[in-house]
C-alpha cells in the first residue's frame, strides 16, 4: 500500500499543478489578468490529502479542505472520476472548478466550503457537536459517528475565530475532531515566527487536544538511525525556518555546501552526507513528516481513541516542484519553461497531461484498486430527510407584547406540544438565552450535554425562573459570549440534513448589533446553503437604556444584503407568528430557482431567516385572520391603512416605530387627503422581488409585476412617501424609486446614547412628531399643526 499511496501521490501532484498551469498559461484569457491557484500551497498538503482519502477516511467522516489546497481536492475527483475534465480545464472560470471547496458551486463532493480563512477549521468542531446531538436523541440513535477533520494552513492559526472555538469545544466534551495543520511555516507576505509551533502546541494541550507532531519522513528516520544520524537531526531542529526554505530552493549542492560547512569533517555525520548523490541529499532533506505520505498514513492510522487531535505536520510549501521553499511562492506560478521540466521529471508524456493514469503501467487495475477505496465505496455523501410538517402557529393578540416576548411565547407553546417540528427545533446563544426570552424554552426542553448534569440551584431549593438542566435529550446548546461560534454552530446544525441524514431547525439568539461582530460566520454560514432562524434582539434605539454600543443601525442592510438570508422586522405578534409558520417551511424547502410570478421571489429554494426584533411592548392591533394580512407579512408589507384615491401622503414603517407611524398618520389626515400607512415587514423582500421583477421585464416578461409594485400602482404620482425604521433611512429610501415618488427617509444614520425610548425616538426624528412635520413641510397644501414638539 505504501507504494500505491506514493502513485497516487504523484498523480494528484500533476493533475492539481496541471489545472493551475493551464487556467494561468494555456487557456485563452480574455482580460490578461492572472487567474492563480496556489501551486505552492497545494503541494505541500499533496501527501496529506493522499494519505487521508485513499487509506484512511471512512463514508462517514467530513473533511474541511484549506482554501488553498482545493486543487488537490479536485484532482482526488477527478482521479476518482467524479469531477469532469470540462469543468478542470476551466479552473477558477464561469461554471468551472472553483478556487476554494464549495458546497454550493462544485458539483463533486465537498463537505464543508472554505474560503475565509480559519472558518473551515473551526466549523469542524461544532458539526462534532452536533453530530454527538443527534446521536442522543431518541430519532438519532442510528447515526454513525464520523471524524470531523479539518486540513488547517499554519497562517490560519492567526484567525482569533479558531481559538474561540478551542474554548467552547472544550466546554462541551469535544470528541471526533482531528485538525491537521500544514506547518510549511510560509505565508503569503513571508515566514512564519520561530517557535510558532510551541506555542501551538502549548494552546492545543490546554483545551483537551492530543497534539501530535509529525516532523521526520521515513527516509530522515531511518539517515537518523545511522551512524551521525543524532548530529543530523539536531542541525535540522536547529535550522531557521527561512533558511530551511531557501536551501530547499536552491537544491541538493547547496544542501551540501551547508551541511559540510555546518557538520563536515565530524567522521560520521560527513560520511552520511557523502553517501548520497545531491538529488539523494534534497529527497533527503525535503523528506519532512507532512510530505512522507506513508509517514502520514502510518500517524493517522495510530490513532485508536475519539479524543480530539491536532496533527503539527512540518511540510515544504511548494514541495516536489521547481518553486519549493522560495518565500514569494504563495502566490507565485511555474512558468512554461519550469513546467516543461517539470512535465518530464514526473513522467508525463506531452499530449497526455489531462490522462488520470497517464504515468501508470496498468491503469485498468489501478482504477479498480481505486474504486475499493473505502472513503469512496459508497459514493457521494450528500444525505436528505424528510420535511418536518408545521403546525399551525398563533398567537393572541389582545394585549401589549413586544415581538421579542411574541417570540419567546410562539416557542413556549411549541414546547409544550409533542409536534416533530418541537422535537427537531435546537435553540443556541451566545450567552443571552434569559435575555432574548429562550427562557421559557429552555426550561421545558433542557440543555444539551451527553452526561446528565443537574442543576444545583434547583437540588439546593434556591428559586430561580432557570431551570438548567443538562441532559442528552436537551435542545438548547449554551454558548459562551463569541458570536463566531454562534454562527458556525448554526451553520454545522443547519446542514445537519445533509451531513447526516437527520433534519434540524436551528434557532439561534443574538443582541442584534452583535450580529455584526458574527458576520463573517455568518456569511460563511448562508454561503454553503446552511439553514436556520437567527434572531437580532433587542434592536435600535428602541433599546434606550443600553445606549449606543448596544444599539444597532445599519443590521437591516446586513439583512437586505446577504444572499440566502431572508430578513424579517415586524412590528406585532400576530405578524410574527405567521412569519414563522412561514420560516419553518421556507427553512426545508430545496426546490429549483424558477421565481414566483406572484412576488417574483424565489421562495421555493429556501433557505435561512433572519428576525429583528425588540422588547417595547405595543398594542396589538387585534385579531387579523384577512388574507392580504398574512400573505402581505410574508410577502414583505400589507396596507395597514390603505391610501384613497386622492392620496396625498403614506407613511411606510417598519418594525417597532409602528405606533409613530399610526398617531402621525391620524394628525397627517387633518390637512391631507387620504393618507395611507404601509406596513413594512420585510424591506429584504420587497427590495429582492422588485429588482427580480425589473430583471424579468428585462427579457420580456412585460407583465411581470413585484409585490411592491402592486401595493403602490393605484399611490398617485404626485404623493409623497414618508418612510421611517428604527435603523439606517436607507432601509427603506429606495421605496420612492418603485413609482416615482418623492421620498422623505427617517431613521437612525448616527451613535445611540442612553434615554427614554420618546427621548431617542424625538432625538433621531423617528417619533411621530418629526414625521408630521415633514409631511407639514415637504408635501403640497397648508401647514400642518403641530400637536406634539418636533
Amino acid at each position: 500500500m505504501p507504494q500505491d499511496l506514493k502513485t497516487i501521490e504523484q498523480r494528484l501532484l500533476w493533475l492539481s499543478h496541471w489545472m493551475i498551469h493551464h487556467a494561468n498559461h494555456i487557456r485563452p484569457k480574455a482580460d490578461g489578468i492572472k487567474v492563480g491557484g496556489h501551486q505552492a500551497s497545494s503541494a505541500s498538503m499533496v501527501s496529506i490529502l493522499t494519505a487521508l482519502y485513499f487509506q484512511i477516511l471512512r463514508p462517514e467522516d467530513r473533511v474541511a479542505v484549506k482554501p488553498h489546497a482545493s486543487p488537490v481536492f479536485h484532482a482526488i475527483q477527478y482521479l476518482m472520476g467524479h469531477q469532469t475534465r470540462e469543468k478542470m480545464e476551466n479552473f477558477r472560470g464561469y461554471g468551472g472548478v472553483q478556487s476554494y471547496p464549495s458546497r454550493t458551486k462544485d458539483v463533486d463532493d465537498v463537505d464543508f466550503s472554505t474560503g475565509s480563512v480559519g472558518l473551515g477549521v473551526a466549523i469542524t468542531s461544532f458539526a462534532a457537536l452536533i453530530q454527538d446531538y443527534i446521536q442522543a436523541k431518541s430519532w438519532g440513535q442510528d447515526q454513525q459517528l464520523g471524524r470531523m477533520i479539518a486540513l488547517v494552513g499554519d497562517a490560519e492559526l492567526d484567525e482569533g475565530n479558531i481559538y474561540e472555538a478551542l474554548q467552547e469545544g472544550w466546554k462541551n466534551d469535544l470528541r471526533n475532531c482531528w485538525w491537521v495543520i500544514d506547518y510549511n511555516r510560509q505565508s503569503l507576505d513571508g515566514i512564519v515566527r520561530e517557535g510558532l509551533f510551541q506555542r501551538v502546541e502549548k494552546i492545543f494541550d490546554a483545551f483537551g487536544w492530543d497534539v501530535v507532531r509529525v516532523k521526520y519522513g521515513v527516509l530522515q528516520r531511518a539517515a537518523f538511525q545511522e551512524p551521525g544520524g543524532e548530529k543530523l537531526r539536531q542541525w535540522i531542529d536547529d535550522c531557521p525556518n527561512q533558511l530551511y526554505a531557501a536551501l530547499t530552493f536552491m537544491g541538493g549542492a547547496v544542501w551540501r555546501a551547508r551541511l559540510m560547512d555546518a557538520l563536515g569533517d565530524q567522521g560520521d555525520v560527513t560520511a552520511l552526507i557523502e553517501r548520497r548523490s545531491d538529488a539523494e541529499l534534497a529527497d533527503l532533506m525535503e523528506n519532512l513528516g507532512g510530505n512522507c505520505v506513508s509517514t502520514m498514513a502510518d500517524t493517522f492510522a495510530a490513532i485508536d481513541h475519539d479524543r480530539p487531535v491536532c496533527f503539527l505536520a512540518y511540510t515544504i510549501k511548494g514541495w516536489g516542484t521547481p518553486i519549493a521553499g522560495h518565500k514569494d511562492n504563495h502566490g507565485g506560478l511555474m512558468n512554461k519553461t519550469q513546467m516543461a521540466a517539470w512535465q518530464e521529471y514526473m513522467g508525463v508524456p506531452e499530449g497526455q497531461e489531462w490522462d488520470r493514469f497517464a504515468t501508470i503501467a496498468d491503469p485498468d487495475a489501478f482504477e479498480r484498486q481505486l474504486q475499493n477505496t473505502p472513503f469512496f465505496a459508497k459514493g457521494p455523501r450528500r444525505f436528505k430527510d424528510d420535511i418536518i410538517p408545521v403546525p399551525s402557529i398563533s398567537l393572541s393578540s389582545d394585549r401589549e407584547i413586544s415581538t421579542q416576548m411574541a417570540f419567546g411565547k410562539i416557542l413556549d407553546d411549541l414546547s409544550k406540544g409533542d409536534s416533530l417540528l418541537a422535537e427537531r427545533i435546537v435553540t443556541t446563544s451566545p450567552d443571552v438565552t434569559g435575555t432574548t426570552n429562550l427562557g421559557p424554552w429552555v426550561n421545558r426542553r433542557k440543555l444539551f450535554a451527553r452526561a446528565h448534569q443537574a442543576d444545583t440551584f434547583k437540588a439546593e431549593n434556591i428559586p430561580s425562573t432557570a431551570k438548567w438542566e443538562f441532559a442528552p435529550e436537551g435542545q438548547h446548546i449554551e454558548l459562551g459570549i463569541a458570536e463566531m461560534n454562534l454562527f458556525l454552530l448554526l451553520a454545522a446544525a443547519g446542514l445537519s440534513h445533509s451531513l447526516f441524514g437527520k433534519r434540524l431547525i436551528p434557532i439561534g439568539t443574538v443582541y442584534d448589533p452583535f450580529v455584526a461582530r458574527g458576520l463573517d460566520a455568518l456569511n460563511y454560514a448562508c454561503y454553503q446553503d446552511a439553514r436556520f432562524i437567527i434572531v437580532g434582539t433587542p434592536s435600535g434605539v428602541t433599546l434606550a437604556y443600553e445606549g449606543g454600543a448596544h444599539q444597532s443601525i445599519g443590521s437591516p442592510l446586513i439583512g437586505m444584503s446577504q444572499d440566502g438570508l431572508a430578513a424579517f422586522e415586524p412590528a406585532f405578534a400576530d405578524e410574527l407568528a405567521v412569519i414563522m409558520e412561514w420560516a419553518f417551511g421556507y427553512l426545508q424547502k430545496d426546490g429549483e430557482g424558477d421565481p414566483d410570478e406572484r412576488t417574483w421571489l424565489r421562495d421555493e429554494t429556501g433557505g435561512s431567516v433572519y428576525l429583528r426584533l425588540t422588547t417595547n411592548p405595543l398594542e396589538q392591533p387585534g385579531k387579523r385572520v384577512d388574507d392580504d394580512f398574512r400573505q402581505g407579512a410574508i410577502d414583505g408589507a400589507y396596507w395597514m391603512r390603505k391610501p384613497g384615491p386622492n392620496c396625498e401622503v403614506v407613511i411606510a414603517y417598519q418594525g417597532a416605530v409602528a405606533p409613530e407611524a399610526i398617531k402621525a398618520a391620524g394628525e397627517i389626515a387633518q390637512g391631507r387627503r387620504d393618507v395611507g400607512v404601509l406596513a413594512v415587514t420585510s424591506a429584504d423582500r420587497l427590495n429582492a422581488g422588485w429588482t427580480a421583477a425589473q430583471r424579468a421585464r428585462a427579457h420580456g416578461h412585460d407583465s411581470a409585476q413585484a409585490h411592491i409594485e402592486t401595493l403602490l400602482r393605484d399611490v398617485p404620482r404626485d404623493c409623497i412617501l414618508i418612510t421611517v425604521i428604527d435603523g439606517h433611512p436607507a432601509t427603506l429610501s429606495w421605496l420612492g424609486a418603485v413609482r416615482g415618488h418623492q421620498t422623505v427617509s427617517h431613521g437612525v444614520e448616527h451613535f445611540g446614547q442612553t434615554g427614554t425610548i420618546a427621548d431617542l425616538y424625538r432625538h433621531f426624528r423617528i417619533d411621530a412628531a418629526a414625521l408630521v412635520q415633514s409631511a407639514s413641510e415637504l408635501s403640497r397644501g397648508r401647514k400642518l399643526p403641530r400637536n406634539t414638539p418636533a
